[in-house]
């Protein structure tokens, strides 16, 4: 690709990333698609304020083998519960300490507090209804009954794969009572479908093939082993109910999150423009090019964690400010290397060209080492010998994503500058 169609590309995405900047929200519609994103800024709690909840789950009635288990189906219905109460990016976490296994919940600008504190409290409430006589009416809370079938009646549920064709299903174990009740309601609804209500909410709604009398029965379908996952962990939150307690509640107010705004933005703003000076004090023309790459680089920066989204919390921005500097360290390590070609005798062009590829290797290997750093502390498989504080994982992710970026602007953006308007 031409050097005058990578500039127009940059010149292209530079609008664009200006223009995303600058709204609130998209709505448009192009032929039969219609494109409807909100794009407000989104703040964590210690910027927007809410609520900070440490919960305790009562294990004395659950197995030992059983409480890990436990715990994450906990977590799960927390986790749904509070998305139906609408709040914008909640953290919801589990940690063990000795004996006590404890939810961390944040609800960033939560204000109905108490509703939410009962909203999280209460026990998941699994339940097996069956269809109605008569005509449904669309709605399925009205077209099931009750059959008094609970999950105090699961033993537990769990993801297995078919021996036939080795595609994932999920198997039900039940007690001795439910064994009964179960073998009844499969026998007068065979050919009917049987529902399965978590907190009101259906899970899944299986089609009865045959009637089921050992208190064994899979739930089969196009099911990705993720989903299979996913369902029967929503079912194990009613078969293994927890009791859950609010052990430590912590108010974190809005007039505290504002202030670290402000003042974020102003170290922000003081440490770009002391790099800004400085790289047109020392490198002249060459540091002005950097300059516009890094504007540019502001502008994706921004634009990407409104599209991504990415929640902005205080060690997020602090990952944003730090990831500035490191946005002009190859354009320094470039032109350091630019100036030895030129002192070895070559001319202005062929030392640019040759300051970009030989400053390459140690670009490549500084990033890649800060990359991987990111990696560790993001943690996205949640493995739980590494980092798992949603503040951390913020810092890494702005991080990340500045290195990420600083590597397209620093190279391919001031690369195209300097060839197109400096000689």
């Amino acid at each position: 690709m031409g050097k005058s169609k990578v500039l127009w590309l940059i010149a292209f995405l530079t609008v664009f990333c200006l223009f995303i900047d600058f709204q609130s929200k998209l709505d448009f519609s192009f032929g039969p698609v219609r494109i409807k994103r909100d794009l407000r800024p989104r703040f964590g709690l210690d910027l927007q304020g809410g609520t900070h909840l440490v919960l305790k789950a009562d294990m004395k009635e659950i197995k030992e083998e059983d409480r890990e288990r436990a715990l994450e189906s906990a977590k799960n219905i927390i986790s749904r519960r509070v998305d139906l109460f609408g709040v914008t990016e909640p953290v919801i976490q589990t940690s063990k300490s000795g004996d006590e296994y404890r939810i961390i919940v944040e609800l960033p600008g939560i204000k109905e507090i108490n509703q939410a504190i009962n909203l999280i409290g209460k026990t998941a409430q699994l339940d097996f209804r069956e269809e109605k006589e008569g005509s449904p009416s669309g709605n399925i809370l009205l077209d099931f009954k009750k059959t008094g079938l609970t999950g105090k009646d699961l033993v537990r549920s769990q993801v297995t794969f078919d021996p036939n064709t080795g595609k994932p299903q999920v198997s039900l174990e039940f007690n001795e009572e439910g064994k009964k009740k179960f073998a009844e309601i499969t026998k007068r609804n065979v050919g009917k479908r049987v529902a399965i209500f978590l907190d009101e909410v259906p899970v899944t709604i299986p089609k009865v093939n045959e009637p089921i009398n050992d208190g064994r029965a899979v739930i089969s379908g196009d099911f990705t082993v993720d989903q299979a996952k996913n369902l029967s962990i929503q079912l194990n939150a009613g078969a293994l109910p927890v009791p859950i307690k609010i052990i430590e509640q912590r108010n974190i107010g809005a007039t505290l999150g504002q202030e670290s705004v402000r003042r974020s933005i102003r170290a922000g703003l003081v440490g770009l423009l002391t790099v800004v000076l400085f790289m047109i004090a020392y490198y002249g023309k060459l540091g002005l090019i950097a300059d516009i790459a890094l504007v540019i680089y502001g502008l994706i920066t921004f634009a990407l964690y409104k599209l991504i989204p990415v929640t902005l919390t205080l060690p997020g921005i602090a990952g944003f400010i730090l990831s500035v500097g490191m946005a002009v360290d190859s354009n320094i390590l470039i032109f350091e290397r630019m100036r030895e070609e030129i002192r070895s005798g070559e001319p202005w062009q062929r030392a640019m060209e040759f300051g970009f590829g030989r400053a390459w290797d140690s670009i490549k290997d500084a990033n890649i080492c800060t990359l991987i750093t990111c990696f560790i502390l993001f943690n996205p498989f949640d493995w739980s010998f590494l980092n798992t504080s949603g503040m951390v994982k913020g810092f890494a992710l702005t991080l990340g994503l500045g290195v990420i970026i600083s590597l397209f602007t620093g190279v391919v953006v001031t690369r195209t500058l300097l060839r197109s308007f400096l000689k």
